[in-house]
């Protein structure tokens, strides 16, 4: 297997506060990979790491097998980076924007052109290429920042909380803008985040990092493997024995236990949904009747919990600072 990203035993102090406590991870070539956690937890600390704007105080991070603290502008050239906070001069067009970032990179102007028109086409916005970026809604913005990043064809694109703040539709746009460069590019994405959902609906595998370690890593199904926590499927019943009933469920295939309270048969399967109608089906053959049927489906936020303690919810929302990020003290840059 090859690696875009090794990190080995990072760590970051910032005077007493240790912001990253030793992490270890390995990112494949074209995966996407995501950093799941809560504010202050060390995501931004490690993005900040391997995108070379701070030093590691222990441990390595190599991108494409370049050190980042040895070599950061071989690194800098083979990355893009789409920070939390919005970045874009609003006092410039939208093809402006890209086409400083491109020269930055020392593209020649064909190749810009190319590439400024290309990207442009691809987020959406070759009608807005020409008006103030100070016109653009914010999920307009973050889709040019998402071009931006790639104007110079990086092999990794690095991205720190890249929905926070944005409305449900435009979270759900930018999504499926970040498959579309993943397919066509074949890039290697590194995503921070602490939405649940954007996390499970995006990533190959997930670490939940808290406290500056990480406390789990792997598939999201193979961390809903891990826990004990399965689907709960709630059964209203009647007319039935419910300890032989709960006898019968046990033995239905991917039922993990199942208890009876009162008139309701508590459920936990491996797949919630595949198991109703069988267990529909076998109850009322036990001569049940069934009111009410409710499905709670394992989710990554259970994993989450499961592993820290708390739900992500929970966390105190932490005033952005539009050069740092959110949760960051601004004396350290955490």
């Amino acid at each position: 297997m090859s690696y875009s990203i090794e990190i080995s035993r990072l760590t970051k102090a910032f005077g007493a506060l240790t912001a990253l406590n030793g992490i270890t991870l390995e990112i494949l070539d074209g995966e996407f990979f995501g950093l799941l956690g809560p504010n202050g937890a060390g995501k931004t600390t490690l993005i900040r790491i391997l995108t070379t704007l701070i030093k590691p105080t222990g441990g390595s991070a190599r991108i494409m097998g370049i050190d980042v603290v040895q070599s950061p502008a071989k690194v800098r050239n083979i990355i893009g980076v789409v920070p939390q906070a919005m970045t874009t001069d609003l006092d410039l067009t939208g093809f402006e924007a890209l086409d400083i970032y491109a020269r930055i990179y020392g593209m020649a102007k064909k190749e810009r052109m190319e590439r400024i028109s290309e990207l442009l086409a691809m987020v959406g916005l070759t009608d807005r290429a020409k008006d103030l970026i100070a016109t653009y809604s914010g999920g307009m913005r973050r889709r040019l920042e998402i071009a931006r990043g790639l104007v110079h064809k990086p092999q990794i694109l690095i991205l720190d909380e890249p929905t926070i703040g944005l409305d449900p539709q435009s979270r759900h746009a930018v999504w499926e803008l970040l498959r579309k460069f993943r397919s066509i590019d074949k890039l290697t994405i590194l995503l921070t985040t602490h939405y649940m959902e954007e996390a499970e609906e995006l990533c190959d595998r997930v670490a939940i990092i808290d406290y500056g370690t990480i406390a789990a890593l792997d598939t999201v199904t193979g961390l809903k493997k891990q826990i004990p926590q399965k689907d709960a499927v709630l059964l209203t019943v009647s007319g039935v024995d419910m300890a032989k009933a709960v006898e019968w469920v046990k033995t239905v295939a991917k039922v993990t236990s199942c208890v009876a309270s009162d008139c309701d048969l508590i459920i936990y399967a491996e797949d919630g949904a595949m198991a109703i109608p069988v267990l529909i089906e076998g109850l009322k053959n036990l001569g049940a009747g069934i009111t009410k049927v409710v499905l709670k489906v394992q989710t990554l936020e259970d994993v989450f919990i499961h592993f820290t303690g708390r739900p992500i919810r929970e966390e105190e929302v932490k005033k952005v600072n539009f050069l740092l990020g959110a949760g960051v003290p601004s004396k350290w840059g955490r």
